[in-house]
């Protein structure tokens, strides 16, 4: 379980990134985080890994404050996929990158290699494991970080706007990717994100606004309130705009078909 308590950052004097903010992520759950530019959303992510240090409030990770004298073993259950996963590689290749972390946690050479074959076919690149990073196209990049996360056997990962670089066919693929790490693999999943579509598919939803929480709920209890969405430069996803539209018109709010069809259009995105 993951407890934010009355959490503030601030990187200048002036600066605070993130105000008094409360939440909290059981085991196997999926939060997403969504607010727009500035709104605290990576700061928090760098806060649950240690990166940063909280100025007033504590972050929880099963039982444990997160402080410098258990960073370490925090860290071992955490994991990050950043933005842009360039800044994450330190290999020459997808296999030697991988293996890198590993060997900061002296994983035995045999079992390293047990590992980093079993979790590059996970996420579909044991054929690249020779393959420099730059040649790799985006989502294949995410996917590597993965595998790299996956490897270390955290139990709870973050991905840090982990789409936002890439096209239709890579967002698709990474999601499917987060959506089996968490059905299957039992994951506690946290993404920070500006696509409501993505964040629909999340057990839980975190608003974000100007560094304050302002939201916590289920997707369907986050989207009810788009008058809070719209003033944080945010909307629903465009299936449920749809239906939520339908229902508000005097000659469409009575189909039923039509609203029921929209919905199912909105669940399958």
């Amino acid at each position: 379980m993951i407890c934010f308590k009355d959490v503030s950052f601030q990187y200048t004097q002036k600066d605070v990134a993130v105000k008094n903010v409360s939440f909290t992520v059981n085991d196997h759950e999926w939060l997403s985080i969504i607010g727009h530019n500035g709104s605290g959303k990576s700061t928090i992510a760098k806060l649950l890994v240690g990166l940063l240090t909280p100025s007033k409030g504590e972050i929880v990770i099963d039982g444990e404050v997160i402080n410098e004298n258990n960073i370490t073993s925090i860290r071992r259950k955490v994991g990050i996929v950043f933005q842009n996963p360039d800044n994450q590689f330190v290999g020459y290749n997808v296999k030697y990158d991988i293996a890198f972390g590993l060997e900061n946690y002296q994983v035995p050479r045999d079992e390293m290699v047990k590992l980093i074959d079993e979790y590059t076919k996970k996420v579909d690149m044991n054929e690249f494991l020779s393959r420099e990073p730059q040649n790799l196209s985006g989502g294949q990049k995410q996917r590597v970080a993965i595998a790299g996360i996956l490897a270390l056997n955290c139990d709870i990962i973050i991905l840090d706007e982990a789409t936002s670089m890439l096209d239709p066919q890579g967002t698709k693929e990474i999601i499917e990717i987060i959506e089996e790490l968490h059905n299957k693999y039992n994951k506690t999943i946290i993404t920070i994100t500006h696509d409501l579509n993505f964040a629909s598919k999340s057990d839980n939803i975190l608003v974000m606004k100007n560094g304050h929480s302002i939201l916590f709920g289920t997707p369907n209890e986050i989207f009810e309130r788009r008058d809070v969405l719209l003033s944080s430069n945010l909307d629903m996803p465009f299936g449920l705009r749809a239906a939520f539209l339908a229902k508000e018109d005097e000659k469409l709010k009575d189909n039923k078909e039509l609203i029921d069809a929209i919905w199912e259009y909105h669940l399958t995105k």
